[in-house]
């Protein structure tokens, strides 16, 4: 895009009704009626250039409907995960937005912003457990495999849905929006590792039509107010071992990766811009 078709871009979806717009997203996505849903998923796989061979299913016309269509999974052996001792590995496939360290609170977003790991956890108590460490920034784009799964073995804590705006989380309004990861509506969920704490944010954006978590299914109600989700099930039953399926986005969107101080690394590849693959090692323990 032109400098002024970016800023015209940003400006519309200030203007747009954001969740109106997702709602009916999803009303489109979820329809079963068979031409609608054929013509959306073969317009999609033409579009955006969807390579169908991945597929466990590689037929467009066998899925119900878009959204079964767009959380498909994988074939057998798709995305290998690197099990070597101590690997973290890419919890989606995607690209990197931004990585790095977390310093004085804040996280970077593009060049020239930044913003606060507190309030894009919606708790401050669980921000001071990140000051010093690690984050990094994977954007999810439309013709991507659209489950997130575990970086690393790691049992669940909490979950918090936290409202708010439903922005686009591509480059340019990254570079042009700030405090967007912390403005949009998003699921924090927290970990316990063998190496500290871990937060994964599923962040949702423009014609998102919604979140899930295995745990949970979905969990992006749309609403006004932060909502922590209740965990006094099994603790066992909340334990995924390295990469494990954990959540999935009804299309694209973005997953923000926090690790604490002193216990890992990202790996030298894993810089802004890098191509990623579910599965493939994005770092390691320093202990391990």
């Amino acid at each position: 895009m032109s400098p002024a078709r970016d800023k015209a871009f940003v400006l519309l979806q200030h203007l747009l009704p954001q969740h109106t717009l997702s709602r009916l997203t999803g009303a489109l996505a979820s329809s079963r009626l068979t031409f609608l849903k054929n013509w959306l998923i073969t317009r999609f796989i033409t579009a955006f250039g969807v390579d169908m061979r991945e597929a466990a299913e590689p037929d467009p016309r066998a899925y119900a409907n878009f959204n079964a269509f767009f959380t498909r999974a994988l074939r057998e052996g798709a995305r290998p995960v690197d099990m070597t001792a101590g690997a973290i590995v890419s919890p989606a496939d995607g690209a990197v937005s931004q990585a790095g360290d977390i310093s004085a609170g804040r996280i970077l977003q593009a060049k020239g912003r930044s913003y606060s790991v507190a309030e894009l956890l919606a708790n401050h108590a669980e921000a001071a457990d990140f000051e010093g460490g690690s984050f990094a920034t994977i954007y999810l784009s439309p013709r991507d495999y659209h489950r997130v799964h575990m970086p690393c073995e790691a049992r669940l804590t909490a979950l918090r849905y936290v409202p708010g705006r439903l922005f686009s989380v591509n480059g340019v309004t990254a570079e042009s929006v700030p405090g967007l990861f912390a403005r949009n509506e998003r699921l924090v969920c927290r970990f316990e590792t063998a190496h500290g704490p871990m937060a994964m944010v599923l962040v949702g954006a423009m014609v998102v039509a919604g979140i899930e978590t295995v745990w949970t299914g979905p969990v992006t109600p749309a609403g006004r107010t932060v909502l922590s989700m209740d965990l006094e099930s099994d603790a066992s039953a909340r334990t995924l071992a390295k990469g494990a399926e954990m959540g999935r986005f009804q299309l694209g969107s973005t997953v923000i990766l926090l690790l604490p101080r002193g216990v890992s690394a990202w790996d030298d590849q894993v810089v802004a811009a890098s191509p990623l693959r579910m599965g493939q090692r994005i770092g390691g323990w320093k202990s391990a």
